[in-house]
């Protein structure tokens, strides 16, 4: 499904747009070959020896190219999320929005699908993806909850906190995801699609921001742009308000304390929350 209006498009892809329909529009014949219309016209003397410009040719792999991220755009809503959730049973990678960023998202339970997202992200196999669930109750399925206090993880989630917990010898995660670590970053954001999608999918959903490593992360489909080729579906859920801070990442590993790795967009309620249920910050938390 094609977005209807030209407001909706990357600035590059409506340059691009406006010169196709330009040269589609401007008869053949004036370029001394008949009058068959731009695009009838290169598929009629494709092979053959003309002296046609090289910038026609760069324009029609341009209009190739406009067509197939178009074709991947995608409205992040119910009606396409059986869709996205059979992409990822296939191994696909797609974006989709949270609650705080755009990311890039895959089944956590396929190291194929894992190794794609570090190809597209440039991302050093040692840097660790958290892994995202549709609810607060599937989190036992992929790590160790239960030194926790009674209904702290429903206090903090869903919502923009990444919970770092350890994986256990229960979980059913890949050994392939993360390496050499004991723990697991998890998320559970306070966003439908994501959600839905996860809960559709029967797994975790392998999570990071959709971007390339080291440079700003995305609020909005335009600004990772150059990754749509690389997503079997990109979902536009507009402009994410929270900002390019992402999630809170607490560390709680540890029976009765915290630790802020990362403050993220909701340092201080987070922090709140988890004194209100007596756990102690470590001194070397994050400021």
């Amino acid at each position: 499904m094609l977005p209807t209006t030209m407001n909706t498009l990357p600035a590059k892809m409506v340059e691009g747009l406006s010169l196709i329909r330009t040269f589609a529009t401007f008869p053949s014949s004036q370029l001394g070959a008949p009058n068959y219309g731009f695009v009838s016209f290169l598929h009629h003397n494709r092979g053959s020896r003309l002296n046609f410009p090289k910038t026609v040719w760069s324009l029609e792999k341009c209009s190739m190219r406009v067509e197939n991220s178009l074709q991947a755009l995608r409205p992040a809503s119910e009606a396409f999320a059986q869709e996205a959730t059979e992409a990822l049973k296939a191994g696909k990678v797609i974006a989709v929005p949270t609650d705080t960023l755009y990311g890039l998202a895959c089944d956590a339970c396929s190291s194929e699908a894992v190794n794609r997202i570090y190809e597209i992200k440039g991302r050093k196999l040692t840097s660790p993806l958290a892994i995202c669930v549709g609810d607060v109750s599937d989190i036992t399925r992929f790590a160790v909850a239960d030194h926790l206090p009674h209904g702290l993880l429903d206090s903090l989630l869903p919502g923009p906190v990444t919970v770092v917990l350890k994986r256990g010898e229960s979980s059913i995660l890949e050994k392939s995801l993360n390496p050499g670590l004991e723990s697991i970053g998890v998320r559970v954001p306070d966003a439908d699609f994501i959600r839905l999608i996860s809960r559709r999918s029967g797994t975790a959903l392998a999570l990071t921001s959709a971007n390339l490593s080291g440079q700003p992360s995305s609020v909005c489909v335009n600004d990772f742009e150059n990754l749509w080729q690389h997503c079997a579906y990109v979902y536009d859920g507009g402009v994410l308000p929270a900002g390019r801070a992402g999630s809170t990442i607490i560390d709680l590993t540890k029976r009765g304390t915290f630790k802020i790795i990362r403050a993220g967009s909701a340092k201080e309620q987070t922090v709140a929350t988890l004194k209100r249920y007596s756990l102690l910050e470590d001194a070397d938390s994050a400021a």
